[in-house]
Order: C-alpha cells, then structure tokens, then sequence
C-alpha cells in the first residue's frame, strides 16, 4: 500500500503544477479554422471516461463510497490544440448501491482550471467464484469551457479478480462525445467515437480506506489515473 499511496502522491503532484493552464483559454489560444477538433475532442473524451473503470462493488445505500481520481492524459499527435504535454483533471467521484437490485450509482464531476464536467452512470457487478468479477457501466457527463460544450457517453466492461487486500483488473469501453465550439466569429462542431482499454490494480489496507492506480490506451494516445476514496 505505500507503493501504491506514493504513485498516487506523485499523480497529484503532477496535477497541481500541471492544471494551472486554464483548459478554456488554452483552447481558445490554438483554435483555428484547421484545427483537428476530432483529435482533440477524442482526448477530452478519453479524460472523462477513464473514470469509468471501477470494480462494481462498493456500498449499499444509506452507505455510501467518496473518493478523489485523478485523470492524466497525453494528447495525441494530431491535437494541435492542447499545449501542455500532458492534461491533467481531478474528478470527485461517489458511489453506492440501489438496495434489493444491486445496480451501482454513480455521481462525478469537476470544476477547476476553466473546464467544469458533471455527470454519472449505473454500474452492475456480476460474481463468479467469489473472487472473480465483471462489472458493466453506462454513463453520461456534460462538460462546458467559456469556448466550448461537450455531451460524452460511454460503456465500459470491467474484468477483476480479488486477491487479499488487492484486485487487479483490466477493462475496455468506448466513448462518444459531441463537442460544439461556442464564442467563436465561426462555430464547429464533431462528434467522435473511440475504444480504450485499462489495466489497473485497486487495493484496500483497511475496511473504509482504498485506493488504486491505472494505465489507458486508446488508438493514438495513453494516460494514467490515480485515485484514492473512503467508505462511510
């Protein structure tokens, strides 16, 4: 676990010099006529829905699961309209379950750096063996800068397995968001779709206490998540 807390410390480390640069404005700056919206709504895309990857499992309402992720992504060759080496978002993230039918709620959003997303889905776990799972999600998330909307969706299918304190997993899903330029003399809109894959590892020392670290891929980029979160 102290492996995985400093991981997790140096993801945050990285956020915090890293999202100074105001989403928005760095948009704003490198639009053009030109610009490749499709690569760079892909990125945006791909940001939101690495936080789709959870287990399933968590607690049974009234209780509850709350935790800090943090969402760090390369934009890819062909978005000219990111100009950090790497784009760095921090998303609250709450969790629990409906009783009786077992369908997960998810609720998540963001507000920092000029980009604000708020959004959720439902989850379903499915057990086998009693350390093997799979758990199938569904979400949705509305993002906004000054320049720009977006409306992303996305599926996701995860594969875990519990192991001690520990639960490896791999996942894949697919995202589609619509992105529509606003303030602009000349407005543009793309909608895109793309599939990502995820390997990870969760881990909870204690009861109320867990956290985990993972790596994405899409067809033209990568990124990393880190997150850590209590249940009460």
């Amino acid at each position: 676990m102290k492996k995985l807390s400093l991981v997790f410390a140096l993801l945050c480390a990285t956020a915090w010099t890293t999202y100074a640069t105001n989403i928005g404005d760095d948009f704003h700056a490198h639009y053009s006529a030109g610009a490749n919206l499709s690569a760079y709504n892909k990125d945006m895309s791909a940001m939101v829905g690495m936080i789709d990857f959870t287990s399933g499992g968590g607690r049974t309402f009234p209780a509850a699961d709350l935790g800090v992720n943090v969402s760090i992504f390369k934009p890819s060759s062909d978005n000219t309209l990111s100009s950090d080496s790497y784009t760095v978002l921090p998303f609250l993230v709450a969790t629990t379950k409906i009783p009786v039918i077992d369908v997960g709620v998810v609720a998540r959003g963001t507000s920092i750096s000029g980009y604000t997303s708020v959004g959720g889905g439902l989850t379903y776990q499915l057990q086998f063996f009693h350390t093997l799972n799979v758990s199938l999600g569904g979400f949705y998330d509305n993002g906004r800068t000054d320049w720009y909307t977006t409306d992303h969706y996305s599926l996701s299918a995860v594969a875990s397995a519990d192991i001690l304190i520990f639960t490896p997993y791999l996942g894949i899903g697919y995202d589609y968001s619509k992105l529509q330029t606003r303030g602009f003399e000349y407005n543009r809109s793309t909608s895109d779709g793309q599939v990502r894959t995820m390997v990870g590892i969760n881990a909870s020392p204690i009861p109320f206490l867990s956290g985990f670290v993972a790596y994405t891929m899409t067809k033209d980029s990568h990124g990393f998540t880190g997150g850590m979160g209590l249940s009460f």
